[in-house]
This record gives C-alpha cells, sequence and structure tokens, in this order.
C-alpha cells in the first residue's frame, strides 16, 4: 500500500517537482549535449561540408567567404564532384552543389523541363530583369528564344554586331590605351566600360558614353553594376531576412532599390524614344537603317510578326541581354589579359599566329601597323587564340557556377536523389580543377589541350559549361568569341601588358567573377609585332 502510493504521488507530482527543480541551465546543457552529439554524427556520416544543426552549412561558408571558389573546388574534389548543403533553420533549403557531367547534361537537357531557373531565382532577379529571357522560364522563355535567335542569327544583325566591335575598338578602345600608355590603369575598368558601351548599342542603339578618355562616372553603368552585386546578397541571406529588408527598403535593400530604379528609367526612355523616332520615320519602322535588337523588336511588333512585346518586355529583354553581354565578356578578358601577362609563351605563340595571318595581306601590314583592323575572316583563323580564351574561360568562367530548381522530386542516373524545391547548384569554377575532369594539369593554363591536328577541338558543353548547355545554350557565343577574339588581337598587335608589381590579384564574391581588386597594368607600345 505504501509502495503503490509512492508511486503515485512520483506520478501526479512530477511536473512540479520537475519544474521547481530544473534550471534554465540544464535545458541549455541539454540542448548543447545533442548539438555536439548531431554535429559529430554528421560529421562521421558525410564526406561534405560540415552541417551545422540549426545553422546549416552557414558557419562553414562564413569562415571560408573569403576564398569561397577555392573553397568550393577543394570540397568537390574531396567528394567525387558532388556533395549535399542546407541553408540556415527556418527557412533553410536542402540542396546539392555538383560538378559532375552527367548530372549536369541530366539537369540542361535531358529532363530540362523539370529543371527550370524556379522561383527561388526568379523572385530574387524579379525587380531588376523582370519578364527578361535571363530570368524566365517556360513558354515565356521559349518565346524570347525563339525571337533572339531569329534576329541574332540574321546575316544583318551579325553584319551589324561585327561593325559595333570594329568601331568601338578602333574609335574608343584604342585611342583610351594610347592616351593612358605608360601609366597604371585599371585594365577591367576600361574593359567593363567597352563591354558596356558595346552592348548598348547592340541592344538599344545607343552610346552610352563609358568608354571615354577621361573614364567618366555614368549613372546608369554605375546602376548597374551595384545592381548585380546587390542581388548576390538575396543568395546568401534567408529570404525570411531579405524580403523584409525589401519591404522597408532597410540596408542593402536600400541601395538595391535605388539603382535598380537609375537602369529601369534609363530602359524605359529609351524604349519611349526609340518607338516615338521609328513612328516618325518618312519610310516606315522597316525602312530604318537601325538594326540594334530593340529597333528590330519594335518592327516585329508593328508588323504583327510577334505581338508578344509589350513595352514592359522590351525593357527586360534588352536589359538581360546587356547583363549577359557586359559581365561576361569584360570579365573573361581581364583574366585573360591576366594569364597572358604570366605566361608570355602563350603570348608569343598568339603573335606568331597574327604575324601569319597579316604576312597573307596583300599590303605588307609593317608600313601602316596602327591603322589594322582585322577581318572577320582573319578572325575566323585565328585558332590558337581561339584556344586560349577557350583555356581562359575553363579556368575563370565569368558565370563560375548556375543554379536550377527541381520541380518534382527527382533522381540522378548515378542514383542521387534530389527532392522538389531543392536548389541544384553547378559549379563550373570547381569543375575547371578537377583532375577526374582535365586531367593533372587542369589547374595549368595550357591552351594546347584544346587543339588537335592543327585544328581547334570543342569540348562537350557538359564538361565545359561557359556559354551553358543544352536548349539554354548562349546564342550570343559566336558574338561573344568574335568581340574578344578582336579585342585580344587589336590590343596584342600594338601593347605588351605588365603588371604591377605587388597588385594583389583573385576573384570577388559576385554573380560574375570578376577580379575583386582590378587588373592594374602598364600599356607598354610594341616597337614590332614581336618584340
Amino acid at each position: 500500500m505504501e509502495y503503490s502510493m509512492i508511486i503515485n504521488n512520483l506520478i501526479f507530482s512530477s511536473p512540479r517537482w520537475l519544474y521547481s527543480h530544473l534550471w534554465l541551465s540544464d535545458i541549455a546543457i541539454g540542448l548543447f549535449i545533442i548539438f555536439i552529439f548531431q554535429s559529430i554524427l554528421q560529421r562521421l556520416t558525410t564526406k561534405g561540408p560540415m552541417i551545422w544543426p540549426i545553422f546549416g552549412v552557414f558557419p562553414t561558408v562564413a569562415l571560408n567567404v573569403s576564398n569561397i571558389y577555392e573553397w568550393g573546388s577543394r570540397t568537390l574534389i574531396k567528394t567525387g564532384g558532388t556533395f549535399y548543403y542546407r541553408g540556415l533553420w527556418m527557412g533553410g533549403t536542402f540542396g546539392i552543389i555538383t560538378s559532375d557531367p552527367v548530372k549536369i547534361e541530366y539537369m540542361l537537357k535531358t529532363n530540362f523541363k523539370n529543371f527550370p531557373k524556379g522561383k527561388a531565382y526568379k523572385q530574387r532577379f524579379y525587380d531588376f530583369l523582370g519578364d527578361g529571357i535571363f530570368n524566365a522560364d517556360g513558354e515565356l522563355w521559349r518565346t524570347q528564344r525563339r525571337v533572339a535567335n531569329s534576329e541574332m542569327h540574321s546575316s544583318r544583325f551579325a553584319q551589324f554586331s561585327m561593325d559595333s566591335v570594329k568601331t568601338l575598338v578602333h574609335d574608343k578602345l584604342l585611342k583610351v590605351l594610347d592616351a593612358k600608355k605608360g601609366c597604371v590603369i585599371d585594365l577591367q575598368d576600361v574593359l567593363l566600360r567597352f563591354t558596356f558601351d558595346n552592348t548598348c548599342a547592340v541592344a538599344f542603339g545607343v552610346d552610352s558614353g563609358c568608354l571615354e578618355v577621361e573614364l567618366p562616372e555614368m549613372p546608369f553603368a554605375k546602376a548597374f553594376e551595384t545592381v548585380t552585386f546587390m542581388i548576390l546578397m538575396r543568395f546568401l541571406i534567408p529570404r525570411y531576412l531579405w524580403k523584409p529588408m525589401k519591404f522597408f527598403k532597410l540596408g542593402f535593400e536600400k541601395t538595391l532599390h535605388e539603382a535598380v530604379k537609375v537602369v529601369h528609367e534609363f530602359s524605359e526612355k529609351t524604349v519611349r524614344e526609340r518607338k516615338m523616332e521609328l513612328s516618325s520615320n518618312k519610310e516606315g519602322i522597316n525602312g530604318t537603317s537601325r538594326c540594334d535588337l530593340l529597333s528590330r523588336l519594335i518592327a516585329m511588333e508593328k508588323d504583327k510578326k510577334e505581338a508578344f512585346f509589350s513595352d514592359k518586355m522590351l525593357q527586360d529583354f534588352c536589359i538581360s541581354f546587356i547583363l549577359a553581354g557586359r559581365d561576361t565578356s569584360s570579365v573573361g578578358l581581364s583574366w585573360f589579359f591576366w594569364l597572358i601577362a604570366k605566361n608570355p609563351l602563350v603570348e608569343t605563340r598568339i603573335l606568331e599566329e597574327i604575324h601569319n595571318i597579316l604576312q597573307k595581306r596583300e599590303e605588307p601590314y609593317e608600313k601602316n601597323q596602327e591603322n589594322i583592323v582585322f577581318t572577320e575572316e582573319e578572325l575566323k583563323k585565328m585558332t590558337y587564340l581561339q584556344a586560349a580564351i577557350s583555356e581562359s574561360l575553363r579556368l575563370y568562367p565569368p558565370v563560375s557556377f548556375d543554379h536550377k530548381e527541381p520541380q518534382e522530386d527527382d533522381v540522378f542516373p548515378d542514383g542521387t536523389p534530389i527532392k522538389k524545391g531543392a536548389r541544384v547548384v553547378y559549379m563550373m569554377y570547381g569543375m575547371a580543377r578537377m583532375e577526374s575532369l582535365w586531367g593533372k594539369d587542369c589547374c595549368e593554363f595550357r591552351p594546347e589541350r584544346w587543339i588537335k591536328d592543327d585544328q581547334f577541338v570543342r569540348e562537350s558543353e557538359f564538361k565545359y559549361t561557359v556559354f551553358n548547355a543544352g536548349p539554354r545554350l548562349c546564342v550570343g557565343k559566336k558574338f561573344a568569341y568574335m568581340q574578344m577574339k578582336m579585342v585580344v588581337a587589336s590590343i596584342l598587335l600594338r601593347y605588351r601588358l605588365k603588371l604591377v608589381k605587388g597588385h594583389k590579384i583573385c576573384p570577388k564574391i559576385n554573380t560574375t567573377l570578376y577580379m575583386k581588386h582590378g587588373l592594374l597594368v602598364t600599356m607598354e607600345p610594341r616597337r614590332k609585332l614581336i618584340d
């Protein structure tokens, strides 16, 4: 009887007893023990980065943020090319990061429909790019893709874009470099100005005025650069934090809002004025000599060939085109010139190739070297230069990672499962540093890997995803190569680059692979082509 009474008292009085004897410190110690146990368990059961309870992968990333690209590459190598990650608790997203060409091909081609850019990506870019091709999925993307293919692959546009590059290189870029010869310049900044002016001319048919000898500050260009960096912040912090900041316009969201406003005001003004100009043309819209994308899209709309482009869509489409053309080519060129300055033997081979091509001209090029303008046919013959550019883009891809979001649960060909709504990131920077893909010399700058029997050899687009792959393969790939070849050949023909001693070169955390501190060089005029 006494024994049963004791048991009853313990059972019914235990909550009161527990509350009276349990301290906050006891709860904290208990939670800490659980935290440590789960951390040890996670560390022992996964090859990937440490995924902490509650905090996910955030502490690991924070500790490696200054060298995030190299950390990602090392982790991919350690895990065989794929690892899982998780974001912060309460809104933290599960996903994987991969450099496996098999998985990449599955996403970008085999099961393309199940791996769009996704809601998370579109939300972060929407107030900047709207429904432009860079940010669109589904039928919205297919329509813009069809129009872009039709216009950009037309002979009219190809000739216009080539003429635009030639004019800008010789009337502006070389004049800026000539004015700055012997002085320390940030070549990355100059190249950003060049590609910005060029893409504005091709997309909008306007001169943005960035590439002048004085190197003026242009509000539109500055705002554009600010936007590309600030949007990255939305990928680094949870949605439940940046969404309220956006609503109340706090912190970086306030800066982003103001920069986006400048970009949109420029695009709205340009579309409005172009429509008025083309409407007032006596010969009609199709009688205009304008070949820029904006003018061609307006003409298609008026001809009822394409009733898809409202004023807003025209703006979104052209802004996406500038984003795709400005940062990628300029960033790619910056890393290329840095690699060339560090590899004089590669530079010599490029110069020899240029020399051999120019030797075939009827008029001796030595007499008018300063006035040489390369033809499209001559640029096409520059096989070694194309290999050197491709090798530079492999090591330092302007878009170093991309993001997909499965619409349904899926399984990759190797059996790796992936849940609906997870984020799948494929990392081009890491792919370039994997021996399993590129051999033991994967980290070396070796253009010869792209040449066989004196011919340029292409790699699988799923192994070399610099220009994306599958249905979303970059429509401007050919144009990008021609532009880069024209810039490189024109500069190397006239100048030798000298790196500023002690200047640190490292990638900047951004949506594109900027050099964090720019590319400081001096330009030394050549006495002859190979000296």
